[in-house]
């Protein structure tokens, strides 16, 4: 059994540098959370790596997503391992939705459902990025994954740009799922973060398409954000935290991320020297030492 890597402290202190200096952003949740979600997507990691990668940074990662279709390929004994590695540093491994929309297509719905819980796989997501899913086929597979024992993702946006549907018929399908009971909604990123829901060709955000998303939401804490990007993250992490739930997250981004989220970067340094300038005692003008790297440092 793999020796789970010690919490860090619920007041945001760091691991190492313990007594140098506190997180610029403060707030950060640490886990068990509910908020400040990050999911890993993996394509394709062995054994080892997937160690690796947990022994850096498992408190910092909340979900492992084994991208689209790529648990199909696994040896039936290296994914339950696999599953049950991610479990033991109090992570939680599961399929891509795409797989569960091949499964539903072909009739083998209640198949995925076993086999998934034959490898230890306690979460599962329901999606329609590709194929057409009326709004009662949705809501019974959600029940049907509910009363199952399954925690449930729900994702919305279509992954073809051809296929794209109104802001307001996402937001409809946001409270639905939510109301089915639902643990969180992710809104459709891709691997690209390119060209889908509030995302522009170029990657950047439509701040009217997320406006309409979440202009009903009482609370915004119930969505993850599929975000590859630096450019995403950074932006999502400035307008709603750093507790926002973030997704799609590239394995060897989980560190960079969280020094994102708590303002050990650049950009969200700069931010928290402009909107709390009382935790940087030694910075005399916040705008000027945003803007000063010879300064940032007493953060």
């Amino acid at each position: 059994m793999a020796k789970r890597s010690t919490p860090r402290q619920a007041d945001g202190r760091l691991n190492a540098w313990t007594g140098v200096c506190q997180p610029p952003l403060a707030g950060r949740k640490a886990k068990p959370r509910d908020e400040g979600l990050t999911m890993v997507i993996d394509k394709g990691l062995g054994l080892a790596q997937t160690r690796d990668l947990l022994e850096l940074g498992a408190e910092y990662i909340d979900f492992i997503k084994l991208a689209f279709g790529t648990s199909a390929f696994y040896a039936r004994d290296l994914l339950r391992e696999k599953v049950r590695l991610a479990a033991s540093y109090g992570g939680t491994m599961y399929p891509g939705g795409t797989f569960l929309e091949v499964a539903l297509a072909q009739g083998r719905f209640k198949e995925f459902l076993q086999e998934a819980e034959s490898v230890g796989m306690t979460c599962v997501e329901v999606s329609d990025g590709t194929i057409p899913m009326g709004p009662e086929l949705r809501r019974r597979v959600i029940r049907e994954m509910l009363a199952a024992g399954f925690r449930v993702l729900s994702e919305v946006g279509k992954k073809h740009p051809a296929d794209r549907v109104p802001t307001s018929n996402i937001r409809e399908q946001i409270e639905s799922d939510l109301e089915l009971g639902v643990y969180k909604v992710i809104v459709e990123g891709r691997e690209s973060g390119k060209g889908v829901v509030i995302y522009r060709e170029d990657g950047s955000i439509d701040e009217d398409e997320l406006e309409q998303l979440v202009r009903r939401l009482k609370d915004t804490s119930v969505l993850i954000w599929e975000a590859p990007l630096k450019d995403q993250q950074q932006d999502l992490i400035l307008r709603f935290g750093p507790n926002v739930n973030l997704g799609n997250v590239q394995p060897g981004d989980v560190l960079a991320l969280e020094a994102l989220r708590v303002g050990l970067r650049g950009d969200t340094l700069r931010a928290a020297l402009l909107s709390n300038p009382e935790r940087f005692p030694l910075v005399a003008d916040p705008k000027e030492a945003a803007g000063d790297t010879n300064n940032a440092h007493h953060g």
